[in-house]
Protein backbone atom coordinates (compact mmCIF):
# COMPACT_ATOMS: atom_id res chain seq x y z
CA UNK A 1 0.00 0.00 0.00
CA UNK A 2 1.22 3.44 -0.86
CA UNK A 3 0.75 6.07 2.00
CA UNK A 4 0.71 9.71 2.51
CA UNK A 5 2.66 11.89 4.85
CA UNK A 6 1.69 15.42 5.06
CA UNK A 7 4.64 17.72 6.14
CA UNK A 8 3.17 19.62 8.89
CA UNK A 9 6.23 22.21 8.13
CA UNK A 10 4.35 23.51 5.58
CA UNK A 11 0.98 23.14 7.44
CA UNK A 12 -1.06 26.98 9.26
CA UNK A 13 1.12 26.45 12.48
CA UNK A 14 -1.90 28.79 14.29
CA UNK A 15 -4.25 26.29 12.93
CA UNK A 16 -2.26 23.23 13.06
CA UNK A 17 -5.18 20.74 14.79
CA UNK A 18 -7.52 22.04 11.65
CA UNK A 19 -5.05 21.61 8.92
CA UNK A 20 -4.23 18.24 10.49
CA UNK A 21 -7.44 17.22 10.50
CA UNK A 22 -8.69 17.96 6.97
CA UNK A 23 -5.98 16.19 5.40
CA UNK A 24 -5.95 12.93 7.63
CA UNK A 25 -10.21 13.08 6.74
CA UNK A 26 -9.34 13.23 3.24
CA UNK A 27 -7.31 9.93 3.60
CA UNK A 28 -3.48 10.55 4.55
CA UNK A 29 -2.49 8.38 7.04
CA UNK A 30 0.63 9.47 8.55
CA UNK A 31 1.67 12.64 9.62
CA UNK A 32 5.00 14.06 9.08
CA UNK A 33 6.60 15.52 11.91
CA UNK A 34 10.16 17.66 11.02
CA UNK A 35 11.95 18.15 14.07
CA UNK A 36 14.87 20.29 13.41
CA UNK A 37 17.73 21.18 15.74
CA UNK A 38 19.07 24.63 14.09
CA UNK A 39 22.41 22.50 14.12
CA UNK A 40 21.86 19.47 12.28
CA UNK A 41 20.33 21.63 9.50
CA UNK A 42 20.19 25.41 9.16
CA UNK A 43 16.74 25.72 10.49
CA UNK A 44 14.99 25.45 14.07
CA UNK A 45 11.76 23.90 14.01
CA UNK A 46 9.68 21.45 17.45
CA UNK A 47 10.86 19.28 19.75
CA UNK A 48 8.88 16.65 21.63
CA UNK A 49 6.73 18.91 23.32
CA UNK A 50 4.91 19.77 20.49
CA UNK A 51 4.84 16.17 19.47
CA UNK A 52 3.15 15.48 22.44
CA UNK A 53 0.62 17.81 22.16
CA UNK A 54 -0.17 16.75 18.47
CA UNK A 55 -0.52 12.97 20.00
CA UNK A 56 -3.74 14.70 22.00
CA UNK A 57 -5.01 15.91 18.73
CA UNK A 58 -5.22 13.13 16.12
CA UNK A 59 -5.36 9.38 15.97
CA UNK A 60 -3.25 9.24 13.07
CA UNK A 61 0.39 7.67 12.60
CA UNK A 62 2.78 10.42 14.04
CA UNK A 63 5.76 10.14 11.82
CA UNK A 64 8.95 11.97 13.54
CA UNK A 65 11.41 12.96 11.87
CA UNK A 66 14.76 13.97 13.81
CA UNK A 67 17.04 16.27 11.66
CA UNK A 68 18.92 17.02 15.20
CA UNK A 69 23.02 16.77 15.82
CA UNK A 70 22.64 14.11 18.56
CA UNK A 71 19.49 12.16 18.95
CA UNK A 72 21.09 10.33 21.68
CA UNK A 73 20.15 13.11 24.10
CA UNK A 74 16.42 13.27 23.02
CA UNK A 75 15.00 9.82 21.87
CA UNK A 76 13.65 9.43 25.35
CA UNK A 77 11.25 12.29 24.95
CA UNK A 78 10.73 11.73 21.77
CA UNK A 79 9.17 8.24 22.35
CA UNK A 80 7.44 9.63 26.11
CA UNK A 81 6.02 12.09 23.59
CA UNK A 82 4.06 9.47 21.90
CA UNK A 83 5.34 8.98 18.43
CA UNK A 84 4.16 5.92 16.33
CA UNK A 85 7.56 6.38 13.96
CA UNK A 86 10.96 8.29 14.83
CA UNK A 87 13.35 8.66 11.98
CA UNK A 88 17.11 9.23 12.85
CA UNK A 89 19.76 10.22 10.39
CA UNK A 90 22.50 8.20 9.60
CA UNK A 91 24.33 11.16 9.13
CA UNK A 92 23.90 12.01 13.06
CA UNK A 93 26.24 12.02 16.11
CA UNK A 94 25.88 8.44 17.71
CA UNK A 95 25.44 4.60 16.70
CA UNK A 96 22.73 4.64 14.49
CA UNK A 97 21.82 0.98 14.99
CA UNK A 98 22.00 1.29 18.87
CA UNK A 99 19.33 4.02 18.42
CA UNK A 100 16.83 1.90 16.41
CA UNK A 101 17.56 -0.65 18.50
CA UNK A 102 16.68 1.73 21.40
CA UNK A 103 13.34 3.11 19.36
CA UNK A 104 12.41 -0.46 18.79
CA UNK A 105 12.63 -1.63 22.19
CA UNK A 106 10.37 1.31 23.16
CA UNK A 107 7.71 0.17 20.84
CA UNK A 108 8.28 2.55 18.45
CA UNK A 109 8.82 2.22 14.61
CA UNK A 110 12.68 2.98 13.89
CA UNK A 111 13.32 4.41 10.83
CA UNK A 112 16.77 5.71 9.15
CA UNK A 113 17.58 8.66 6.81
CA UNK A 114 20.04 9.60 4.58
CA UNK A 115 20.66 13.09 2.97
CA UNK A 116 21.02 13.19 -0.93
CA UNK A 117 24.91 13.40 -0.76
CA UNK A 118 25.33 10.18 1.18
CA UNK A 119 24.90 7.22 -1.01
CA UNK A 120 22.45 4.20 -0.95
CA UNK A 121 24.79 1.66 -0.12
CA UNK A 122 25.27 2.64 4.06
CA UNK A 123 21.61 1.37 4.61
CA UNK A 124 22.29 -1.81 3.37
CA UNK A 125 23.56 -3.22 6.38
CA UNK A 126 20.38 -1.48 9.03
CA UNK A 127 17.62 -2.70 6.34
CA UNK A 128 16.83 -6.07 8.19
CA UNK A 129 16.46 -3.91 11.82
CA UNK A 130 14.03 -1.05 10.22
CA UNK A 131 10.51 -0.89 10.31
CA UNK A 132 11.04 1.82 7.45
CA UNK A 133 13.86 4.25 5.51
CA UNK A 134 13.88 7.49 4.40
CA UNK A 135 15.48 9.25 1.10
CA UNK A 136 15.93 13.01 1.10
CA UNK A 137 14.80 13.76 -2.19
CA UNK A 138 15.89 17.59 -1.18
CA UNK A 139 18.79 19.13 0.94
CA UNK A 140 17.39 18.33 4.78
CA UNK A 141 15.95 21.92 6.40
CA UNK A 142 13.50 23.98 4.64
CA UNK A 143 9.92 23.07 2.76
CA UNK A 144 9.34 24.05 -0.86
CA UNK A 145 12.19 22.79 -2.26
CA UNK A 146 12.64 21.29 -6.02
CA UNK A 147 13.07 17.48 -6.16
CA UNK A 148 16.52 16.05 -7.07
CA UNK A 149 16.32 13.55 -9.65
CA UNK A 150 19.23 12.37 -9.12
CA UNK A 151 17.59 10.39 -5.88
CA UNK A 152 15.32 8.28 -8.05
CA UNK A 153 17.94 6.31 -8.66
CA UNK A 154 18.65 5.19 -4.80
CA UNK A 155 15.01 5.04 -4.38
CA UNK A 156 15.34 2.25 -7.27
CA UNK A 157 18.39 0.94 -5.21
CA UNK A 158 16.70 0.08 -1.74
CA UNK A 159 13.10 -0.92 -3.06
CA UNK A 160 15.57 -3.93 -5.18
CA UNK A 161 17.26 -4.65 -1.95
CA UNK A 162 14.08 -4.67 0.13
CA UNK A 163 11.92 -6.55 -2.43
CA UNK A 164 15.18 -9.35 -3.23
CA UNK A 165 15.63 -9.89 0.79
CA UNK A 166 12.11 -10.04 1.93
CA UNK A 167 12.86 -7.35 4.29
CA UNK A 168 9.40 -5.62 6.05
CA UNK A 169 10.83 -2.65 5.22
CA UNK A 170 8.75 0.81 4.01
CA UNK A 171 10.34 3.20 1.87
CA UNK A 172 9.70 6.88 2.39
CA UNK A 173 10.80 9.91 0.53
CA UNK A 174 11.08 13.49 1.58
CA UNK A 175 11.33 16.45 -0.25
CA UNK A 176 9.51 17.83 -3.52
CA UNK A 177 7.06 15.45 -4.36
CA UNK A 178 4.11 16.89 -6.34
CA UNK A 179 1.36 15.74 -8.46
CA UNK A 180 3.16 15.89 -11.49
CA UNK A 181 6.31 13.88 -10.10
CA UNK A 182 4.90 11.39 -7.69
CA UNK A 183 3.97 8.72 -10.48
CA UNK A 184 7.91 8.55 -11.20
CA UNK A 185 8.61 8.58 -7.46
CA UNK A 186 5.94 5.75 -6.41
CA UNK A 187 7.32 3.67 -9.88
CA UNK A 188 10.81 4.22 -8.67
CA UNK A 189 9.71 2.32 -5.58
CA UNK A 190 8.70 4.11 -2.56
CA UNK A 191 5.74 3.47 -0.44
CA UNK A 192 5.61 6.47 1.36
CA UNK A 193 5.33 10.15 0.32
CA UNK A 194 6.20 12.96 2.31
CA UNK A 195 4.62 15.80 1.15
CA UNK A 196 4.67 19.42 2.30
CA UNK A 197 3.76 22.64 0.17
CA UNK A 198 1.70 20.33 -2.58
CA UNK A 199 -0.48 19.00 0.23
CA UNK A 200 -0.96 21.84 2.44
CA UNK A 201 -0.91 24.91 -0.06
CA UNK A 202 -4.34 25.71 -0.91
CA UNK A 203 -6.73 23.33 -0.59
CA UNK A 204 -5.35 20.68 1.37
CA UNK A 205 -8.05 17.70 1.34
CA UNK A 206 -8.25 18.01 -2.56
CA UNK A 207 -4.36 17.76 -2.94
CA UNK A 208 -4.74 14.95 -0.52
CA UNK A 209 -7.12 12.87 -2.59
CA UNK A 210 -5.00 14.20 -5.61
CA UNK A 211 -2.46 12.20 -4.26
CA UNK A 212 -4.37 9.58 -3.39
CA UNK A 213 -5.86 9.06 -7.07
CA UNK A 214 -2.02 8.34 -8.52
CA UNK A 215 -1.33 5.91 -5.66
CA UNK A 216 -4.70 3.94 -6.40
CA UNK A 217 -3.53 4.17 -10.08
CA UNK A 218 -0.35 2.52 -9.78
CA UNK A 219 -1.86 0.14 -7.46
CA UNK A 220 -4.37 -1.12 -10.00
CA UNK A 221 -2.65 -0.67 -12.60
CA UNK A 222 0.87 -2.22 -11.58
CA UNK A 223 1.16 -3.68 -7.90
CA UNK A 224 0.95 -3.10 -4.39
CA UNK A 225 3.96 -3.09 -1.86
Amino acid sequence: MIKLSPSILSADFANLQRDIAVAVDAGAEYVHVDCMDGHFVPNLTIGAPVVKALRKATDAVLDVHLMIANPDQYLDDFIKAGSDIITVHYESNGDTLAQVRKIKEAGVRACVSIKPGTPADVLLPLLPELDMVLIMTVEPGFGGQGYIDACTDKIRAIRKAIDENGYQCELEIDGGAKLTNTPDIVAAGANVIVAGSAVFGGDIAGNVKGFKKIFDEFENNYFAF
